[in-house]
C-alpha cells in the first residue's frame, strides 16, 4: 500500500520516538492521523503537527480504551486504512534477576497491547476488505542475545502474531507487516526496568549511541510499507543480524557466546556469578 492524501491512520505510542516520527511523516503525506498515547492531555510533540492529527488517550493494556478508539474511528472516519501498533517498553537482565511482575508488565504492553490492537480492528478491516496492520517488534524478535529474555520473548511473540495474521487476513484483502529495527536513538531507554545494572547500561549505550534516528527508521518503514513488505528490516544492522542467523549460524553462535561470556565475566567480577552464565559454552 502507498499512503497518501486522506488516508486514515491510527498510531499507538505516538507521542515520542518511532511513533512520533511516523506521525510526522504521515502528516507530510497528507494522511489523517489518530495519534494515541498514555498522556491525559495532548502532548506538545503532537500539538505542533496541526489539524491533521487528532489525539486520544489510549493505554494499550485497556480494552475500554481500545473500544473508544474503534468507536471514534467508526463514527468519525467510517473506516480505517492503517493501524500501527507501535507502543512499547524495554527490559533487560539475566533470567535469574527477572520477576513475575516484570514479565507481566512487559507482556501486557509489548505483546498483549499489540494483540488487543489487532483484535479490536481486525473485524472492521475484514468488513472493509482493505487496509493494513503494522506491528512494531524489534530485531530482538528475530535474533535473541543473552540477558534480554523478557524483551526477546515478547518481541518474538509479535513477529509470530504478525505472520499468523498475515495468512489469516490475506483472504479478506487485509495486509499485515511487522517492523524489526535494530537500535536507534529514541527515549525507549527511559522505560527500561531491570535489576541488572550492566544490562541496563549496555542497552542505554546502544540506544543513545546509535547513529540512526527515529526519523530515518520511520522513513524506511514507510518506504518498505509502500512496497508491500511483510517483514520490514529498516536498517543495515538488523538485516545483517537476521541474515547471519539464517545463513551463517556458526558466526551467529560465536557472536552470541561472546556476549554471554562477557556477561558471565562481569557477574564473577562482582562476586555474583550466575549458574546459567557460568555454564555458557560448555
Amino acid at each position: 500500500m502507498s499512503l497518501s492524501t486522506g488516508d486514515r491512520v491510527l498510531v499507538t505510542g505516538a507521542a515520542s520516538g518511532l511513533g512520533l516520527a511516523l506521525v510526522a511523516q504521515l502528516v507530510g503525506r497528507r494522511c489523517r492521523v489518530l495519534a494515541t498515547d498514555v498522556h491525559d492531555d495532548v502532548p506538545a510533540t503532537l500539538s505542533i503537527l496541526g489539524d491533521a492529527v487528532t489525539y486520544q488517550r489510549l493505554d494499550v493494556r485497556s480494552d475500554d480504551d481500545w473500544s473508544r478508539a474503534l468507536a471514534w474511528v467508526q463514527e468519525t472516519w467510517h473506516g480505517i486504512d492503517l493501524v500501527v501498533n507501535n507502543a512499547g517498553v524495554a527490559a533487560g537482565g539475566g533470567i535469574d534477576l527477572t520477576t513475575s511482575d516484570g514479565w507481566e508488565w512487559i507482556t501486557e504492553i509489548n505483546l498483549l497491547g499489540v494483540a488487543r490492537g489487532c483484535r479490536t480492528f481486525a473485524p472492521l478491516l475484514k468488513e472493509q476488505r482493505s487496509g493494513r496492520l503494522v506491528n512494531t517488534a524489534s530485531a530482538a524478535g528475530l535474533v535473541h542475545p543473552p540477558r534480554m529474555s523478557e524483551y526477546n520473548a515478547v518481541k518474538a511473540g509479535v513477529v509470530a502474531l504478525s505472520e499468523t495474521l498475515r495468512w489469516e487476513l490475506e483472504p479478506y484483502g487485509v495486509g499485515v507487516s511487522v517492523v524489526c529495527p535494530s537500535f536507534f536513538r529514541t527515549n525507549l531507554a527511559d522505560s527500561i526496568r531491570s535489576a541488572d545494572p550492566e544490562a541496563s547500561a549496555s542497552a542505554r549505550q546502544l540506544i543513545d549511541g546509535s547513529k540512526r534516528s527515529a526519523e530515518t527508521v520511520a522513513a524506511e518503514v514507510l518506504r518498505q510499507l509502500d512496497a508491500g513488505k511483510h517483514l520490514i528490516l529498516p536498517d543495515r544492522d538488523a538485516r545483517i543480524a537476521y541474515a547471519t542467523k539464517r545463513f551463517a549460524p556458526w558466526l551467529y553462535r560465536a557472536a552470541m557466546l561472546r556476549v554471554a561470556r562477557k556477561a558471565a565475566a562481569e557477574d564473577e567480577a562482582r562476586g555474583g556469578a550466575r549458574t546459567a552464565g557460568a555454564r555458557v559454552g560448555r
